[in-house]
C-alpha cells in the first residue's frame, strides 16, 4: 500500500528530516524555555471624537441633515491629517524634543461621525503627554491646515479620555520558536522527498517489481 511506502521512506530518511530541527533546536529550544512571562511590548491608548466645523446654528433652517453630513466630512478629513507627518510635527511642537517620537505608532480610522485615534509608545509617560498633545492639536491648529475653516478651528468634542494600556506582544515574537521548529521540520521533509526522488536505487520486492520485472529468488538479510 502507498501509506505503508511512505512510512518506510520516511523512516529510511528520518535522518534527513531531523537533522534541519536538531541545529534549529540549538537556537530555538533555550529561547522557548528560558524566557519569562511575555512583558508588554511598550504601551497602546486611543479615544474616539467627533467634529464639525462651527456655524451659527440658531439662525438655520431646514432639518440640518448637511450640518451632519458637514460633519463627517470633517471628521473624514480629520482622519487622514492624523496620518500625516504634519500632525506628528505638530505633537513635536507641544512634547517639545524631550519626547521621543522615533517610536511612536499613529494610526487613525473613523465610522461616519465618529474619528479614532489609536497611539502606541515605548514609554507610558510620554505616551500620555503625546495623546493630551494629539487631542490639543484636533482642537486648536485645524485651521492650519483645511482651508475651508476659515480663521478658527473646527469644533472637537473628545468622547472618551485616552486610557494607557500595557501593549501586548506580537504572535510572532512570542512563538518565534516553535515556529522556527515548524519551519525546520518542513525543510526536513522537503530535503527527504528531494532525496528520495533522485535516489534510484532498488531496495525491495516491490521496487523491482514495479519496473516489470520478475523476482527469481529473494536472498535474505540475515
Amino acid at each position: 500500500m502507498e501509506w505503508i511506502a511512505l512510512v518506510k521512506m520516511l523512516w529510511r530518511r528520518a535522518w534527513l528530516i531531523l537533522l534541519p530541527v536538531a541545529l534549529v533546536s540549538v537556537v530555538a529550544v533555550p529561547a522557548l524555555l528560558n524566557r519569562g512571562p511575555a512583558g508588554p511590548a511598550g504601551f497602546a491608548t486611543g479615544f474616539q471624537y467627533t467634529a464639525a466645523q462651527r456655524l451659527n446654528l440658531p439662525q438655520r433652517d431646514g432639518d440640518y441633515q448637511d450640518v451632519w453630513l458637514a460633519s463627517e466630512l470633517v471628521v473624514n478629513a480629520f482622519t487622514d491629517w492624523v496620518r500625516s507627518s504634519s500632525f506628528r510635527a505638530e505633537i513635536r511642537a507641544i512634547v517639545g524634543e524631550a519626547v521621543d517620537l522615533a517610536p511612536l505608532g499613529i494610526a487613525a480610522d473613523n465610522r461616519r461621525s465618529v474619528g479614532l485615534v489609536q497611539l502606541s509608545h515605548p514609554d507610558a509617560a510620554a505616551l500620555a503627554a503625546i495623546a493630551a498633545a494629539a487631542i490639543e492639536v484636533l482642537q486648536t491648529r485645524s485651521q492650519a491646515y483645511f482651508p475651508h475653516l476659515g480663521d478658527a478651528p473646527a469644533q472637537v468634542t473628545v468622547l472618551d479620555a485616552p486610557v494607557i494600556v500595557p501593549a501586548a506582544p506580537p504572535l510572532a515574537n512570542r512563538f518565534a520558536p516553535l515556529l522556527q521548529l515548524g519551519v525546520a521540520l518542513l525543510a526536513g521533509l522537503g530535503v527527504a522527498l528531494l532525496v528520495e526522488y533522485l535516489d534510484t536505487r532498488l531496495r525491495e520486492r516491490t521496487d523491482v517489481e514495479a519496473q516489470g520485472l520478475a523476482v527469481l529468488a529473494v536472498i535474505p538479510r540475515h
